[in-house]
């Protein structure tokens, strides 16, 4: 696993130990930019599930001035501040442990929000629907913002969202679907 793109591209970044975590491929992650933006000028991140904080590292690379990352599991949260460590990304990073509703809560409680939210949870896990009008409700996501969702090629997400557009919607590798939405 490394990071594709930008001023990091081509550094290692390590995975969570265990089978606890599916850290999203190179082809993927590499894909996903294309759609959602090559190369960022500026703007805040979060990484909600983020495992080894891979995605969010991605978008510091190509740009983005801050990230929080969040999981719940301490070996995902570990390894976050082992990549953050070894890409000296200290200064633009959060890393929070925590369930996702409750740290969507705790971002609105700081009146956080962002360009960028990056939802990759356990396949199967997540209603994805209450994800995306909790982030609406709490003020999340800015003006133009976008929204990754990556999630088993068998979950259906929404085409028509009452906040949002989905720009893209795309299989790989016959087992992950991502969808990406944009803030109507």
């Amino acid at each position: 696993m490394r990071v594709i793109a930008g001023e990091l591209k081509g550094r290692q970044l390590k995975a969570v130990p265990g089978k606890a975590t599916r850290p999203t491929t190179d082809k993927v992650k590499e894909a996903v930019y294309q759609v959602i933006g090559p190369f960022f000028d500026g703007g805040t991140v979060m990484d909600l599930f983020a495992g080894s904080g891979s995605l969010g590292i991605e978008a510091l690379s190509r740009g983005m001035d801050t990230c929080v990352f969040v999981d719940k599991h301490p070996k995902a949260i570990h390894t976050i501040h082992e990549n953050v460590k070894a890409m000296k990304l200290e200064g633009q990073a959060e890393v929070f442990r925590a369930d996702a509703f409750r740290a969507i809560n705790k971002a609105a409680k700081r009146k956080l929000s962002f360009n960028l939210i990056l939802l990759d949870p356990p396949y199967k896990k997540v209603v994805y629907e209450k994800l995306l009008n909790e982030i609406v409700e709490f003020q999340l996501i800015r003006e133009n913002g976008i929204i990754y969702c990556e999630h088993d090629i068998m979950e259906k997400l929404p085409d028509d969202h009452e906040n949002f557009t989905l720009i893209k919607q795309e299989n790989y590798g016959g087992t992950i679907g991502v969808s990406i939405y944009k803030l109507k």
